[in-house]
């Protein structure tokens, strides 16, 4: 029996999926939600085993980055299936670049994304030849390669926080965040997108799939 967690904002893609693995007598979903904060959760309370297969959505509603999630749960011991829609490049790379497994589109019929479920769980590589070729060519998009402070300071000041509020929320100087903040531009500007001002900032923070646009937040340059 292959045990997976569903984790998705979007309960309806959830309810779908739950429903396709339910027609599968070898596969059990064990767990379904919005968030890993919640899945980890559940499984302290229920002392349950990492499942054998966590199929995680890119952009989560609740501030945190695909890097953290994805290291959150291989460390817990769970291979992760990154089911996304195809046009965020940077950010499925992002999800391959800290551990994922693998991706499948959310386009990609039900048996497909089943398809992917059993061969991660056996341990066997997933053709990603489809993704491989978007990332590849996503030549406007080169990887600044920030490091995990600044991409902490970033998506909290592209979300809208003054740099004060950002400083103080991280728990260091605000010298700090903005010695942090002029790291970041100077490597956007070396792979050739730059960001000299806080709108451009929020615009790279979006396209690599830091923060959601959905989610932008009104603010000055504070």
């Amino acid at each position: 029996m292959i045990r997976v967690a569903l984790i998705d904002d979007h309960e309806s893609v959830r309810l779908g999926l739950s429903a396709a693995c339910a027609r599968i007598g070898t596969i059990q979903v064990v767990f379904s939600g919005s968030s890993v904060r919640d899945y980890r959760m559940w499984r302290s309370a229920m002392g349950a085993l990492p499942a054998d297969v966590v199929v995680l959505d890119l952009t989560l509603g609740d501030g945190t980055t695909v890097t953290e999630n994805v290291v959150q749960l291989m460390g817990d011991g769970s291979p992760v299936l990154i089911h996304s829609v195809a046009d965020r490049p940077a950010a499925v790379r992002e999800a391959l670049a800290a551990g994922a497994s693998g991706v499948i589109s959310k386009a990609s019929r039900t048996d497909d994304v089943i398809a992917a479920i059993v061969t991660i769980a056996n341990g066997d590589p997933l053709d990603n030849l489809e993704w491989a070729g978007a990332i590849d060519g996503d030549r406007a998009f080169a990887d600044a390669q920030l490091a995990t402070r600044e991409r902490e300071v970033l998506r909290l000041y592209a979300a809208g926080l003054p740099l004060k509020a950002v400083a103080d929320r991280l728990g260091i100087a605000y010298s700090t965040a903005k010695e942090n903040i002029t790291r970041i531009r100077v490597k956007y500007t070396e792979v050739g997108r730059p960001a000299p001002t806080k709108i451009d900032l929020r615009k790279r923070a979006i396209e690599d799939g830091i923060v959601d646009d959905e989610r932008i937040e009104t603010a000055g340059d504070g």
